[in-house]
């Protein structure tokens, strides 16, 4: 993990312009790396859960889902926020807490004795990984020179992966050999030493005035219910639509009218919605939307293919799932020099690309293929999701200005977390209409719920394609009507 943290601070010339970094920064971060990590492993480990907690409380598959969704919800709508708070109390202070909420947090889940108990230990879990993700970044943000964004984005993008690639098959293990409980409670010891390492070597920093930014406590309320009642909409029912979705869904719509008034209103609003009058920013974050939906919900319809239409053991769907992830990583850092060289854009059009092929094969899948039939085309959808997410980071960040870093950092986190929700909660809808009840389906029906899924999945991979490509020629013509 140092020796990580070191490659980034060498080549992002952490301080001052060192080319060298010192032992402080390399401890620091080390910490930061850390938090990094046990973020994102939140958010895989319980996916492969899932079927193991159906058995273990005696509930549906839409109940259960809210074990990852809760996680999620929490990070949404928190993220945003969390740099302002920072303004507030100071970042160190305040990623501390952060990292000791995730900690303690992650012992509730470990203990408790009602899924009701465990879905709200894990909304906790969620606030504090908000805040490790949203100050990680603030803590190095505006130090990479421009040149080489892209690969300093493949090297933080890397340790997330790393995050997410472990989730699946370490809590595999861990349900194979200590039940469920034991995938929370592995996180407590990490949590304890990422804490040590940011107490000892992150630089204290003082506080801004209340004038400077207020927090805005009206738009996080109005942005976590209208989350919430749309993550409802789209898991009640099991799948079919009725009038309490229905309901739900106009609560949301409401929501947002409601939080975008609030936030015209107020002075120090948790969202600017005049950055969405950037139309390449606007697209690239629909963008961002759309493929964490994808990949969300390849992570949380996996395992149910997997396990029941397979007949795979929890241990071994851990390690066929942690196919994905490793992909990723391993792809991240040449991802960031392939936008270094070629360009964002083109990178990015080969990843979504890449992404279009892995839908349209999973979408045809076979249980005859076995698990080679699922582990191929998720070569295709990991390694694109890599050179997207690595690409298109990379774009929108290196085209913010420095005083609107923060902003814009705040909604590539949003973007991406609204496409998580809506892979776990939508995509999971259409698996359990599709499958006809992912409670007791038969091997026959998780196939169908399977196909179904990647079909839907397929259609919007190749909607956010046409929408890179019609980028790329808009920026083209721009670039022409310049020099002319």
């Amino acid at each position: 993990m140092a020796n990580v943290a070191e490659k980034v601070a060498t080549e992002s010339n952490w301080i001052d312009g060192a080319a060298t970094p010192t032992r402080s920064v390399r401890w620091a971060l080390a910490s930061l790396s850390l938090a990094t990590l046990l973020s994102s492993l939140g958010t895989s480990i319980a996916s492969v859960g899932l079927p193991s907690l159906m058995q273990a409380f005696g509930a549906s598959f839409q109940s259960v889902q809210w074990v990852v969704l809760a996680y999620l919800l929490a990070i949404t709508t928190m993220i945003v926020s969390a740099g302002r708070l920072a303004d507030i109390v100071g970042r160190r202070p305040l990623l501390l807490a952060g990292i000791a909420l995730f900690t303690i947090a992650s012992a509730l889940c470990a203990l408790a004795p009602t899924l009701g108990l465990l879905i709200a230990a894990r909304a906790a879990q969620g606030l504090g990984a908000a805040v490790m993700m949203a100050l990680t970044l603030a803590f190095v943000a505006g130090t990479v020179p421009k040149a080489r964004t892209g690969s300093a984005m493949g090297l933080l993008g890397a340790m997330s992966s790393i995050g997410t690639m472990l989730g699946p098959s370490l809590g595999g293990l861990l349900i194979a050999g200590a039940g469920w409980r034991a995938m929370f409670l592995v996180n407590v010891p990490l949590g304890l030493l990422a804490f040590a390492l940011a107490w000892r070597a992150l630089p204290k920093d003082g506080r801004s005035g209340p004038g400077r930014s207020a927090f805005d406590t009206l738009g996080t309320v109005l942005l976590g219910l209208t989350l919430a009642a749309y993550a409802l909409a789209m898991t009640l029912g099991k799948g079919s639509v009725g009038l309490l979705n229905l309901a739900l869904l106009v609560v949301a719509a409401l929501g947002v009218a409601l939080f975008i008034v609030t936030e015209l209103k107020v002075e120090t609003p948790l969202v600017r919605l005049a950055a969405f009058g950037d139309r390449m920013l606007t697209a690239s974050l629909a963008m961002s939307v759309v493929v964490s939906t994808v990949v969300m919900g390849q992570l949380v319809v996996a395992p149910f293919y997997l396990s029941r239409a397979l007949g795979l053991d929890p241990a071994t769907v851990g390690l066929v799932m942690s196919t994905a992830p490793l992909v990723a990583t391993l792809a991240a850092v040449p991802a960031g020099r392939l936008v270094d060289r070629f360009g964002a854009q083109p990178t990015m059009i080969a990843g979504l690309a890449s992404l279009v092929l892995g839908t349209v094969a999973l979408s045809s899948i076979r249980i005859a293929f076995g698990i080679p039939g699922y582990v191929v085309p998720v070569l295709a959808l990991s390694g694109g999701y890599a050179l997207f997410q690595t690409a298109n980071n990379a774009a929108v960040m290196g085209a913010a200005t420095a005083d609107q870093r923060g902003v814009v950092s705040g909604l590539v986190n949003l973007s991406r977390n609204l496409g998580l929700i809506t892979g776990a909660s939508l995509m999971g809808a259409i698996f359990a209409a599709a499958s006809a009840g992912a409670d007791s389906a038969t091997p026959s029906a998780t196939l169908l719920g399977m196909q179904v899924t990647f079909r839907f999945a397929m259609a919007l991979a190749l909607f956010a394609l046409g929408l890179a490509v019609f980028c790329r020629r808009a920026a083209t013509r721009s670039k022409e009507r310049a020099e002319a």
